[in-house]
Parts: C-alpha cells; sequence; structure tokens
C-alpha cells in the first residue's frame, strides 16, 4: 500500500503548496519507491536545470535522496532536508528538499562542483546566486514542523481508511447476525409446536393408561415423564427466547 492509496492527494498537495510558500524552501514527496507523489515545489534552476542537468550531478544528488535524513548538505552545497513519513511503523516515503545556502556562498568552491559535474561555471554561478540564504535552524524548524504536518495528516487519513473497513464489516455482521436471529426465532417457534404436541400427547396417555386400569399403570408412568419432558422443554425454550429477545434488541440498535 502506498501513500496515494487512502490519502486525500489534493489535501496533501495544499499542505505541501502554502509550506512552501511560507517558507521559500523547496520541497517535494516521494514515495517508497522515491518517485515522486506531489508536484515540485520552488526548486531551483541551480539544482534542477544544472546539477541534476549533468548525468554525474544527478547521480550525486539521487545519492543524497536515498541517503539524506534530517538536515544535511548535500554534495554541491546547499542544505537539504528529509524527514521520513511513517505510518503505523511503516516508512512509505518521505519528504525532501531544502535547495538553499546556509550563508553566503564560497564561488570557488561552486566553480569546483561544476567542473566535477561538468556544468557551465559561469551559468552555475549565476544561477547560485539566486537560491536563498537560510540558517541551518531556520531550515531544521521548518523542515521538522512539515514532517510533523503530514505525518499527523497521513496517518489520520490511514485511520480513517482502515476505521470505514471496520465498520463497513461491522455492518455487514450485524446483517448476517440478524438474519441468524430469525432463523432462531423461527426454529424456537417450531419447537413450541412440538412442546403442545407433546402436552397433548402426555394427556391422551395418561387418560388411556386410566381406563386401562392396572394394566395401564406402566403407560401411565411413560405418560407421566413424557409430561416432564414437557414442562423442561417449555422452560428450556423460555429462556432461549428471552436470550434471542435481547440479542435481537441489541442488533436493532446497532442497525440504526
Amino acid at each position: 500500500m502506498e501513500i496515494k492509496d487512502f490519502t486525500d492527494m489534493e489535501r496533501f498537495e495544499d499542505i505541501m503548496s502554502n509550506w512552501a510558500t511560507a517558507t521559500g524552501l523547496a520541497t517535494v514527496a516521494v514515495d517508497s519507491k522515491g518517485e515522486y507523489i506531489s508536484e515540485c515545489y520552488n526548486f531551483t534552476d541551480f539544482c534542477i536545470k544544472l546539477t541534476r542537468g549533468s548525468k554525474e550531478g544527478c547521480a550525486r544528488c539521487e545519492k543524497c535522496d536515498r541517503e539524506g535524513q534530517g538536515v544535511y548538505h548535500c554534495h554541491a552545497g546547499l542544505v537539504d532536508f528529509g524527514i521520513p513519513l511513517v505510518v503505523n511503523g511503516q516508512t512509505m516515503g518521505s519528504v525532501i528538499g531544502g535547495q538553499v545556502l546556509p550563508q553566503d556562498p564560497d564561488e570557488e568552491k561552486f566553480r569546483q562542483v561544476a567542473r566535477e559535474i561538468d556544468v557551465d561555471e559561469d551559468e552555475y554561478i549565476k544561477a547560485l546566486h539566486k537560491v536563498n540564504v537560510r540558517t541551518e535552524d531556520e531550515i531544521r524548524a521548518s523542515a521538522e514542523l512539515l514532517g510533523e504536518v503530514l505525518n499527523n495528516f497521513i496517518n489520520a487519513e490511514y485511520a480513517k481508511k482502515v476505521n470505514v473497513a471496520i465498520i463497513d464489516k461491522m455492518s455487514s455482521g450485524v446483517a448476517n447476525t440478524h438474519a441468524m436471529v430469525e432463523q432462531i426465532i423461527a426454529k424456537t417457534t417450531e419447537l413450541k409446536a412440538l412442546q403442545n404436541k407433546q402436552k397433548i400427547l402426555a394427556l391422551n396417555a395418561s387418560i388411556e393408561a386410566a381406563r386401562a386400569g392396572e394394566h395401564g399403570a406402566g403407560f401411565a408412568v411413560v405418560a407421566k415423564e413424557v409430561g416432564k419432558l414437557s414442562a423442561q422443554s417449555a422452560q428450556v425454550n423460555m429462556e432461549v427466547e428471552e436470550i434471542v429477545r435481547k440479542i435481537s434488541t441489541a442488533v436493532e440498535g446497532m442497525r440504526d
């Protein structure tokens, strides 16, 4: 399961967009496979067009994306962040970004990077001067805030999905239980009819035993036992009916 399978991604994007607007920092969310699941916000030409635009630069950036956690310095010299997105103890992606300078840049260091990744030095430095400058404390506070908000949001979305599934299952269970209660009621009605027949049989047996006199003594004993059995069955059936009544009331309450 991926984040997009249970999350309102439109609301997810709103959180990302509002945060990017408020902080001026670059950010994007990726899934467990490292694939983008949100728009890219405030991405700089320095990073996207130039650094990632070169084969070597892109390879170095992807390595930073995989390994970077918290607030860290990327291979090119900017400050980035990587905050895991965790649901139910499972890391399902991360929110990454930053792309800012912690202080005014040392141009010579960035020219060296440009040479290493085979990018035009002057164009690289020109793009560098358009990168925002933020302190590491500012970046860390902003990144942690975004991570906390997104984690709370996706966990709430996951819980909502699970709860809906449970309710659906309970609704199905209630319907099935109601059907079984109806079956029990039908069976107890049949049992009551059989008990009435037992009573009549016991009464008829008693009458025939009385007519037979001494010869009907054994028959009278049987009739008496049949009568006792009928009375015991009636008591058990009454108890079952009371239990079924309580179950039926509880089930009806759940259906409401």
